[in-house]
């Protein structure tokens, strides 16, 4: 399906900067050039990147040199596949990466470039397959402050908001909330602001997000879903049975997809880890026999592919960070999670894995009682065929 290279993917529409450029003139020559992303060096060797939304969103002051909004982003060679270079884009939780053809800078890849270039492709799998089923919500009448202490917990960027019954009834993303300041800082001009960063905390969620809601179904096709996020500049859609709009099934999102790209037919286990270099005393080796170990507990449910999200917290313990560990199985038999934290990366790992563990053996145990009512109704219906 995605036999190509991503060499006529790159684009050479970037900007070069230096590490120790103030954040005023690079977004000054953003605004100008309007470039897909940005390429930073330090003494003339590559640094990292910084995303348009990055440098859009940030309110960090002018004078901030770049280096603090880059981001480490894997180096792709020209011809790297594409399953490849979106696994890597993922893994390393970034929208944007270099491209090198030997030791020149030959351009930059993003996440939705690959998307375009495969569009025509995603046609062969559906929501249903791909989207995220443990779904983060809050109620419309939850304060900005919660919200934002949701995003960062959960390391997520969007939120379905519901009504007072439960029902959908919006979406509220990062981009919203950093509009919304951006907006009311520039109405209240540079005077004494005392008080108002309180002030827009408490601001419900209804004044700000968005509605209606942009949906997908389980049943339609990624490529459909894809598409409406192109067309309405968002990065995911809130995903609804096709005969109940306000009943929230799960969120799909560009990363999602992403990901799906990934998905191999081979015998072994696809696990991919995102945010991968905060691994610390645990190598990826360990967290993928750990992963199948805890899968093959359930004879019966075959493991399509398992994700693996680390998320770093700013609270430490003698200098080690707290980290929330994501696991997430997609199995022939729906998906199965669990959700751990830990000061280090081995131990929410391992706290994380423990609850995966009793969520898996918790469906084998569903599906026994299953079996043993089928067996029973079956014996009953043999004795009294009036029965059933």
């Amino acid at each position: 399906m995605l036999d190509m290279d991503i060499s006529a993917i790159a684009v050479e529409e970037y900007i070069e900067v230096e590490a120790g450029e103030r954040l005023a003139k690079v977004r000054s020559i953003f605004e100008h050039e309007n470039p897909k992303g940005i390429v930073v060096t330090e003494e003339g060797a590559y640094a990292g990147v910084i995303g348009e939304k990055q440098l859009l969103r940030s309110q960090v002051e002018g004078d901030t040199k770049a280096a603090a909004l880059m981001r480490s982003a894997p180096e792709l060679a020209r011809h790297e596949d594409v399953r490849e270079s979106a696994r890597q884009l993922v893994e390393g939780d970034v929208k944007v990466a270099p491209v090198y053809e030997g030791e020149r800078l030959y351009g930059i890849v993003t996440s939705d470039g690959i998307l375009e270039a495969v569009l025509d492709n995603l046609d062969a799998i559906t929501v249903d397959q791909i989207f995220t089923d443990d779904v983060v919500s809050v109620g419309e009448k939850a304060e900005v402050g919660s919200v934002i202490n949701l995003l960062r917990e959960h390391g997520i960027s969007r939120l379905p908001a519901l009504d007072d019954g439960g029902d959908l009834s919006g979406v509220v993303t990062t981009n919203d909330i950093v509009n919304f300041v951006v907006r009311d800082r520039d109405r209240q001009g540079s005077g004494d602001r005392s008080g108002d960063i309180d002030r827009m905390l408490d601001v419900p969620v209804y004044d700000l997000m968005s509605s209606p809601v942009l949906t997908a179904t389980p049943n339609e096709t990624v490529q459909q879903a894809v598409q409406r996020m192109f067309d309405n500049d968002v990065s995911g859609l809130v995903v609804t049975p096709a005969d109940d709009a306000t009943h929230v099934t799960g969120v799909v999102t560009k990363t999602d997809v992403l990901r799906a790209l990934t998905f191999t037919e081979q015998e072994s286990m696809d696990v991919q880890i995102t945010n991968v270099e905060l691994l610390d005393t645990v190598g990826r080796q360990h967290i993928v026999a750990a992963v199948e170990e805890v899968a093959e507990k359930y004879e019966k449910m075959d493991v399509l592919h398992a994700h693996v999200r680390l998320h770093e917290h700013k609270e430490k313990l003698r200098g080690t960070p707290l980290i929330q560990c994501q696991i997430r199985l997609r199995t022939n038999k729906g998906q199965a999670a669990g959700t751990g934290e830990g000061y280090g990366a081995e131990h929410a790992f391992h706290v994380a894995l423990d609850k995966l563990e009793r969520n898996v053996l918790e469906i084998k145990g569903v599906e026994a009682d299953e079996e043993y009512r089928g067996q029973l109704l079956r014996k009953l219906g043999e004795l009294w065929p009036g029965c059933q």
